[in-house]
């Protein structure tokens, strides 16, 4: 699934106590991609910048383009296993559990079904097993279409009844 709908996913489905809930919600729903194809999408960017050649592309990269280090990082941040161990740490530490977090496994379960094994399958058990679900890519018209419908109707309710309910209470 693209990044953008994760972190609205996130948002909706675990930030809507407040502001500040829905944006950390949105943080961790972007989290897993940005903390692994997000890293090599500045690399190029600031190499771009810094020798002024510019390469935009449309589709699917190439394996071979994609450096060792991203899959690494994808390894460690699509991985239900690391999430656990990461959230019990927090918990710990703020004695607390902090619930936006839980957009990061939503983000990875979204990308079970939503990625293929032939580009980037979800590792979800790592480093303890690797059995990858061969999901329908995101990019699929009726994924991706599918997906924006959803949000669109899930955020305008939203909106809606929040509204509704500030007008009820004046």
């Amino acid at each position: 699934m693209d990044i953008l709908s994760h972190g609205l996913w996130g948002g909706i489905i675990f930030g809507r106590k407040n502001k500040k809930s829905f944006w950390a919600s949105f943080v961790f729903g972007i989290g897993p991609d940005f903390l692994s194809f997000g890293i090599l999408f500045l690399e190029r960017l600031i190499r771009s910048a810094f020798t002024g050649t510019w390469h935009i592309r449309s589709g699917k990269p190439d394996l071979a383009e994609i450096p060792q280090y991203v899959s690494g990082l994808y390894d460690i941040t699509h991985s239900f296993v690391i999430f656990i161990l990461v959230f019990c740490i927090v918990w710990a530490l703020f004695k607390r559990p902090i619930w936006e977090m839980l957009a990061w496994p939503f983000h990875i379960f979204l990308d079970l079904f939503t990625h293929s094994t032939e580009f980037f399958p979800t590792p979800y058990l790592w480093p303890f097993a690797f059995t990858p679900i061969n999901g329908i890519p995101w990019s699929t018209p009726i994924i991706f279409f599918t997906n924006v419908g959803f949000l669109i109707l899930i955020y305008a309710v939203y909106w809606y009844r929040k509204k509704r309910y500030a007008s009820d209470k004046v």
